[in-house]
């Protein structure tokens, strides 16, 4: 039994990768790093939920194959399956390591906030406000409305010094920093990639996918979205804001602010980034808990762009 103990034992040594399967502290030290920079700790997220399925995938195979196990083999003993399995949990966290499946670089792709095809799940609001939801497929206009072509950022630095010098104006009015507005639009948006649609691909330019509630007498548009109401996810058609021009939309955000009573707390607050944003999302504004904490991230990179 000793040398079928070092046999099975020695492929656990020899792996190159990322870690133990048993080492139950890295879980905490993952989380830990998720609440830091969430951004940054999704594709070990990523990685560890294709081990998990390649542990899935090994001990379906080993399941399908024990009817032809020979009850005279020593890897059929209770001791030998033990090992075996501990070989299959380390093995299939390496091959996660290595994107063997390739399934880790999808949930990025899908979930990145920069190269989603996706908009994430902070982006739309409830409650007759911007829903927390995710834009699945794009819809169709009211109206069928012309929209202005989609704006091009081309990445997270061009997002920012295209949208300045109208954050700067809208700073002014609301008081506060342009680069907090900026920060909002970019979690909102995934820094521009994102923007709610019509069926064509045409933009809305809802920088802040503010709904189209009963008080907006202009155009919309409808896509599908995930919403989730008192916990339980669902999908529904939901009606945005379409705005002609990016000033547009900062100068409605900026009413939208200013006018409801509900975030007159949080306009108090403007001048410190991290209070207002907290108020906003007590007000309202969001159902995710995590969206003020999400913004003040997204503003660090903000300000760095910004210099």
């Amino acid at each position: 039994m000793e040398n079928l103990t070092n046999s099975l034992m020695r492929p656990l040594n020899s792996v190159q990768g990322g870690g133990n399967f048993q080492d139950i502290s890295s879980l905490d030290n993952l989380r830990q790093a998720a609440q830091k920079d969430e951004v940054a700790a999704l594709e070990t997220v990523a990685k560890k939920f294709e081990g998990i399925f390649m542990q899935m995938l090994l001990k379906s195979m080993r399941e399908a194959n024990a009817g032809f196990e020979s009850e005279d083999s020593p890897f059929s003993s209770g001791s030998g399956r033990m090992y075996r399995d501990m070989h299959d949990q380390q093995m299939a966290l390496d091959l996660s390591e290595q994107g063997s499946l390739g399934l880790a670089d999808l949930i990025v792709q899908q979930l990145g906030p920069q190269t989603s095809n996706f908009t994430p799940a902070s982006v739309l609001r409830t409650q007759g406000l911007p829903l927390d939801a995710q834009v699945t497929a794009p819809g169709t206009t009211v109206n069928q409305p012309q929209l202005p072509p989609k704006p091009t950022f081309n990445s997270p630095k061009d997002f920012v010094e295209k949208l300045m010098p109208y954050a700067k104006k809208a700073a002014q009015v609301l008081g506060g920093s342009p680069t907090m507005l900026i920060a909002q639009a970019a979690l909102e948006t995934g820094w521009g990639q994102k923007v709610v649609t019509n069926g064509a691909g045409d933009s809305s330019l809802n920088l802040f996918n503010i709904k189209a509630d009963k008080r907006w007498q202009g155009e919309s548009v409808n896509v599908k979205t995930l919403e989730y109401r008192d916990g339980v996810a669902a999908r529904e058609q939901a009606k945005f804001r379409r705005y002609d021009t990016i000033e547009d939309s900062f100068n409605d955000y900026v009413k939208f602010i200013k006018d409801s009573p509900r975030y007159q707390d949080a306009l108090g607050k403007i001048d410190n980034a991290a209070s207002f944003l907290h108020s906003l999302q007590q007000a309202g504004y969001a159902t995710d808990p995590n969206y003020a904490q999400k913004i003040i991230g997204v503003l660090e990179q903000v300000t760095k762009l910004a210099r």
